[in-house]
């Protein structure tokens, strides 16, 4: 019937312009029961224990054998760590392919037979689960015992597969590699050129006891590329030129050479061409989701335009503004951008719109998240509003940046006297006097700020929120100390009590006052501009840390299977050669001043010696020459090429950040909040009416009229 068609339209349209709000397709089924069932999918309940579930056993991964669950990870001081019984992790790893299994299911009903064949990534899904559920059985029928689980390293493709944006950026990542390619063949050039010419330079000679080049890094072909290789990322810099240096200054020249062409002009040049490529096809991406919100919206508009009650014309489809309303109030949608919509209709003189309007209306979701601040409370007594004029301007903010400055002065003088006295001679009164002096004046600005700006408007500038929070913890850190050790006075070194000693009470509450320094960071423009692009990087660009941690999981995954029992624990006596045995000594040495001696000073020279016995491992039989590879691929995929990829993006939003600066008026009460989408929103182009249309009429599961 009439009725039935109309609530038909009407359901169509919620989910069309829900479809663009989220940059979806809306290449799926639009029956009724298709249409309830895709936003139940779709519904913040459903996509969280999807989500969840994805949580879980990425999670099981520190659970299962070798377990991680253990304090410390020194294998001399750790307890053997609990390994779960056969068949509870396997459990929870059923439930979870369950979920994944009627998650594909939903997906593909929804999209239909003929476009799941056209889906890559769904057909890759079903094949994962498949591999996972046979290796799970494996596992089963082998009681647990088995060392390479093929599934664990599936597991990362089912995050990966749930996000559009970390599709969208790995297919952006794929059509860079060509280009990337070029730059590490000539990277390859370049380390076999001077592999050979480091092999003619440092050839064995007749004395032996200059030798020590050779017989340390460039013995043979693979010990000598993997020396320069190591060169290039710096780990044995300077150690591996120390020996040449030695015999003959000349030899300087030979790694000053290799060290400019490959790290100051190659390795700066991959990172210009990932940045001008990479910004391209993310672009060509970012290009893609507007087609859909577009798509998503006038798809919407011709279901609209399909209703009984609007009127038939020949030339031109319109939407009734009574209709379009009726559809607002079912989209799920920001409260924001409804509340703006739902304006602009009430405010049209028209009862009818053309497609045109229908777009513009919804133009609104493609601009910047504005945050008005609540005003400030109106006083009627001339006393407070001059409280309200001295304390709410921002000489009053500088005013308290001095003191956050003095207060950080202060600590300073007091630890650089104490730095050499023993506990027993040191007199915390001073330091404990300064910290509650500065912390009352503290909460004394604070209090201050509320009555100015009023407590909502106080709270609406996260640098208030950030200061009035560490505030409130000084505050009672210090009420704490007062309770448990009484006022400071000279000569205050009260014994351990509680949970905490004093020296420890202090420590901590100067840490946060430390931290609290940072409150300068808005009154200073450019560093408030750096800030708020890595805080922009953060939020907005969760596809790249997602497949970051794909990466991560998969080679520790990997690295867990290949590597298991390959490196001969400390202390072994078995070792095959004397250099192993110095270099386990070496290490054993450091260990043991390490714990003697403050970490901060060894942590450079412990960081080398394990660096040094890692490539002494991998050089010798103990661990197969071809682990090299793992090795290698691990520092492309995460050094150079991700690495150039996160620079790339930061350059790309601080230049957008810094343009749009300098073009904008400073308004105190107004916020932006920037996306990815709209990082890149003056330079997309439109689509065109014909373009919208002929993409509508080739929908699988969509009849219109015209």
């Amino acid at each position: 019937g009439t009725g039935t068609n109309n609530d038909l339209y009407i359901n169509q349209a919620i989910v069309f312009i829900e479809d663009a709000i989220q940059y979806r397709s809306i290449n799926h089924r639009v029956d009724s029961k298709s249409l309830w069932l895709y936003r139940w999918y779709y519904s913040r309940t459903c996509q969280w224990l999807l989500s969840l579930t994805i949580t879980i056993i990425l999670a099981l991964a520190f659970i299962e054998k070798p377990s991680s669950l253990t304090v410390t990870s020194d294998v001399r001081y750790r307890l053997p760590a609990w390994n779960p019984p056969c068949g509870l992790t396997e459990s929870i790893e059923l439930l979870c392919f369950l979920v994944f299994m009627a998650d594909v299911s939903v997906k593909s009903y929804l999209i239909g037979w003929e476009e799941f064949w056209k889906n890559r990534w769904l057909m890759a899904y079903i094949l994962t689960l498949i591999v996972s559920l046979t290796d799970w059985i494996v596992s089963l029928s082998f009681f647990c015992t088995e060392n390479v689980r093929i599934r664990r390293i599936l597991r990362p493709f089912f995050l990966l597969q749930n996000s559009s944006m970390m599709k969208k950026t790995l297919k952006s990542i794929n059509s860079t590699l060509p280009e990337m390619a070029s730059v590490v063949l000539l990277l390859a050039v370049h380390l076999s050129l001077f592999t050979m010419f480091a092999m003619l330079l440092f050839a064995r000679t007749k004395d032996g006891q200059q030798d020590k080049e050779w017989v340390g890094y460039f013995r043979n072909l693979p010990d000598s590329l993997t020396s320069l290789l190591v060169l290039l990322t710096t780990a044995n810099n300077p150690d591996v030129m120390i020996p040449a240096y030695s015999k003959n200054r000349a030899y300087s020249v030979f790694f000053i050479l290799f060290t400019v062409l490959g790290n100051l002009f190659l390795m700066n040049l991959l990172t210009a061409i990932i940045y001008n490529q990479f910004r391209g096809y993310l672009l060509k991406s970012v290009q893609s989701s507007l087609f859909r919100r577009r798509l998503g919206i006038r798809a919407a508009f011709e279901v609209l335009s399909s209703l009984k009650e609007t009127p038939a014309n020949a030339q031109q489809s319109y939407v009734s503004v009574g209709a379009l309303l009726q559809v607002l109030q079912k989209v799920e949608m920001d409260s924001r951008c409804k509340q703006a919509i739902t304006r602009s209709l009430k405010m049209c003189s028209c009862d009818q719109l053309s497609a045109a309007q229908f777009q513009k209306l919804f133009e609104e979701l493609d601009k910047d998240a504005i945050k008005q601040h609540p005003p400030s409370p109106e006083y009627q007594s001339h006393f407070m509003q001059k409280m309200q004029f001295a304390f709410g301007h921002p000489y009053f903010g500088y005013l308290g940046n001095v003191v956050a400055l003095a207060n950080i002065v202060s600590i300073c003088v007091v630890l650089v006297m104490d730095a050499d006295k023993q506990p027993s001679e040191r007199d915390d009164f001073f330091l404990g006097a300064i910290n509650c002096f500065f912390i009352l004046y503290y909460l004394l600005e604070m209090l201050l700020k509320i009555v100015a700006l009023g407590l909502k408007r106080y709270l609406s500038y996260p640098s208030n929120r950030f200061d009035g929070l560490l505030t409130v913890i000084l505050l009672v850190l210090e009420i704490a100390t007062f309770a448990v050790y009484g006022f400071p006075h000279p000569g205050w070194r009260p014994e351990f009590m509680g949970l905490l000693s004093l020296w420890d009470m202090v420590r901590l509450v100067n840490m946060l006052i430390v931290f609290r320094f940072l409150r300068i960071i808005p009154n200073m423009k450019f560093m408030a501009l750096v800030v708020t692009t890595l805080l922009d990087l953060v939020k907005n660009l969760r596809a790249f840390a997602g497949i970051l941690v794909v990466v991560f999981y998969a080679f520790a995954i990997t690295g867990i299977m290949l590597f298991k029992g390959a490196v001969v624990p400390l202390g072994n006596t078995r070792a095959t050669s004397t250099r192993l045995l110095f270099c386990h000594f070496r290490v054993q040495l450091v260990l043991y001043l390490k714990e003697k001696c403050d970490f901060v000073a060894l942590f450079g020279h412990f960081q080398a010696e394990v660096i040094c016995c890692l490539l002494h491992l991998l050089s010798v039989n103990l661990i197969c020459r071809w682990a090299k590879i793992y090795f290698v691929a691990w520092w492309l995929i995460s050094s150079v090429i991700w690495v150039n990829l996160f620079v790339a993006l930061l350059l790309e939003n601080f230049i957008h950040k810094w343009d749009r600066r300098c073009h904008r008026e400073p308004l105190s009460d107004i916020e932006y909040q920037r996306t990815v989408e709209l990082m890149f929103r003056d330079v997309l182009e439109e689509p065109t009416e014909e373009e919208l249309m002929e993409k509508l009429h080739q929908h699988p599961h969509l009849q219109l009229c015209r």
